[in-house]
């Protein structure tokens, strides 16, 4: 995903390197990355690089760049969910010159885990009158990476999943349910950050870009349908989730709402 890392803070990331050094594969592909500079972030209070930390209430949290449902508890080791992939559209007042753009996608961790965040997702985004779509995996701290093998258009039912085999081990997968093709990125360790397993997340966010949050698209609604997480040996529906949307330069860009399986954000 597009990384909306604008800054978690640099001991945080210090420590993150200390804990899991990068070998000099990892350290090339990390270069060859960020010479794009996309990032996903964690929740930022808005107007600042704050994260915003949820604390397990049924009180509407406001970020600058996440929209959606945040489950908070303890061994999360499983998320999945099925979208219809939307068409962006200019916002009002946009410019026909720029790039706008948004995510949806599914996640362990992230929030109340500062450590670690294994997701996976689409970006849709426009510019003048085109589209275009990528599909991606990260396991932040580091950058987020494109699948290969695999074409989404508007329309499109997509199934994204997560599965941490360990805190510092599992896979992302991403299936088009209506072209019957799917792709999966196994991590098997050497990662920049352990997992705590504390959230389990369904998100549209605005993502980072060479170090800003890009122009945010008007995505329509992204409806997360048949939301499942793994709590240890259940299976749970985001139901009870803490609920966020985007704010930035003091206006409400989304509205959030969930059921016992599914999450919808709005663009509004």
């Amino acid at each position: 995903m597009k990384f909306s890392t604008a800054v978690i803070n640099a001991s945080l990331l210090a420590t993150a390197a200390l804990a899991a050094p990068l070998t000099a594969k990892r350290q090339a592909r990390n270069v060859a990355r960020s010479s794009s500079g996309r990032q996903s972030n964690p929740p930022f209070i808005p107007g600042t690089d704050s994260v915003l930390h949820l604390n397990k209430t049924s009180h509407e949290e406001y970020s600058s760049n996440w929209a959606g449902a945040v489950l908070i508890g303890t061994g999360y080791t499983a998320v999945t969910a099925e979208f219809t992939v939307p068409k962006p559209t200019l916002p009002s007042g946009a410019s026909s010159n720029e790039q706008y753009c948004a995510s949806a996608w599914v996640g362990i961790d992230g929030d109340t885990c500062s450590t670690a965040i294994l997701q996976t997702g689409v970006d849709f985004c426009i510019q003048g009158s085109t589209v275009s779509y990528d599909a991606w995996y990260e396991w932040y701290p580091d950058y987020a990476y494109d699948f290969s093998g695999i074409s989404i258009s508007a329309g499109n039912v997509i199934k994204v999943t997560v599965d941490a085999t360990s805190k510092t081990a599992g896979t992302a997968t991403i299936e088009n349910v209506s072209t019957g093709t799917s792709v999966t990125h196994t991590f098997t360790g050497g990662v920049d950050g352990d997992l705590c397993e504390y959230n389990a997340e369904w998100i549209v966010e605005d993502f980072e870009e060479n170090d800003s949050l890009v122009p945010f698209a008007d995505f329509g609604t992204v409806t997360f349908s048949s939301a499942e997480a793994t709590d240890g040996s259940s299976t749970v529906g985001p139901s009870g989730a803490t609920l966020i949307d985007i704010e930035q330069s003091n206006k409400v860009l989304t509205s959030s709402s969930v059921t016992s399986n599914s999450v919808v954000v709005k663009y509004v």
